[in-house]
């Protein structure tokens, strides 16, 4: 069966994979970013491509209208000088788009640590927007509770090449579970094309095992041929200083900040592990197949 299927976000680590591989397989897909240049490679795989922002609402309804599924986020704005403004602002145009369209399959991606509406710094967002899209009545939504991407450390390269070391404002032992974006990837796509969610759902995907901080600096290290490469963990005053000197806002900064402290809380730990949660991609896996290349562009 080929699938109607819109994907927000398509630019995006996730939502760029999910539209591969929903082309690959032949589905009829619809991307839609802000900036379209990244997508123009998609368009010989048959892909519609729409230009359109996320608080568009007569365009995504345009989009929802004829799908018979749809990826769905929250995304970042580092400009905003209220995140959780903006995000509840993002949520009410998806909530009004989809109610609109009459669209019946929903796919939203989430993250560990949702379960908790405060505290969890972005995670708060992300939260409340899955309890405003349960609200949804005879719309089938499935919640994708990601871990912590491993593509988060790609983030930290110029760091590690500048300074010697890796750094964030995590705590540097407290093991959480990592994914590569690959897999999670992989399982949206899955439930986009084949619609086999019911009512209001989770799942959680939480990559191969736990992992530290300073676990999978070690083996960044070792693949670039720094065995010795250390993990710091930055004071909050240093990790928003080195935030605001990227150009994002204070409440931006702020949410990350509490995000990253509040991971030894173990709010990123409530999702149970079994069979269903974990996913292949190793840290090895990661570091070797897009960390390394990424190194060494």
């Amino acid at each position: 069966m080929k699938t109607k299927i819109v994907v927000l976000g398509a630019t995006g680590t996730v939502g760029s994979k999910i539209s591969e591989i929903l082309l690959n397989q032949g589905h009829q897909v619809t991307l839609i970013a802000r900036h379209t240049e990244k997508l123009e490679k998609y368009r010989s795989l048959g892909a519609e491509i729409i230009a359109g922002d996320i608080t568009d609402v007569q365009t995504l309804t345009s989009a929802f209208k004829n799908a018979d599924s749809a990826f769905v986020l929250l995304p970042d704005n580092v400009k905003a000088e209220n995140t959780r403004v903006y995000q509840r602002h993002v949520t009410s145009i998806l909530i009004e788009a989809i109610e609109k369209s009459g669209i019946k399959y929903i796919v939203n991606m989430s993250s560990l640590g949702s379960h908790m509406h405060e505290g969890n710094g972005m995670m708060a967002g992300t939260g409340e927007q899955e309890v405003r899209l349960n609200q949804l009545k005879d719309v089938n939504v499935l919640h994708i509770r990601s871990a912590y991407f491993m593509e988060n450390f790609l983030r930290t390269i110029g760091v590690v090449k500048k300074m010697g070391f890796n750094a964030t404002a995590a705590d540097g032992d407290h093991a959480i579970p990592m994914v590569a974006t690959a897999d999670v990837a992989e399982i949206a796509a899955s439930h986009l094309a084949n619609l086999d969610f019911n009512g209001k759902s989770v799942r959680a995907v939480m990559g191969p095992r736990d992992y530290t901080y300073r676990e999978l600096t070690s083996i960044i290290g070792s693949a670039i041929g720094n065995p010795e490469l250390t993990y710091v963990q930055l004071t909050v005053e240093q990790a928003k200083q080195a935030f605001l000197g990227n150009g994002v806002s204070e409440d931006f900064a702020n949410n990350l900040i509490e995000m990253g402290t509040a991971v030894k809380t173990g709010f990123m730990n409530y999702q149970k592990r079994d069979d269903s949660t974990t996913t292949p991609t190793t840290a090895e896996d990661f570091v070797n197949e897009v960390y390394l290349p990424a190194f060494n562009k």
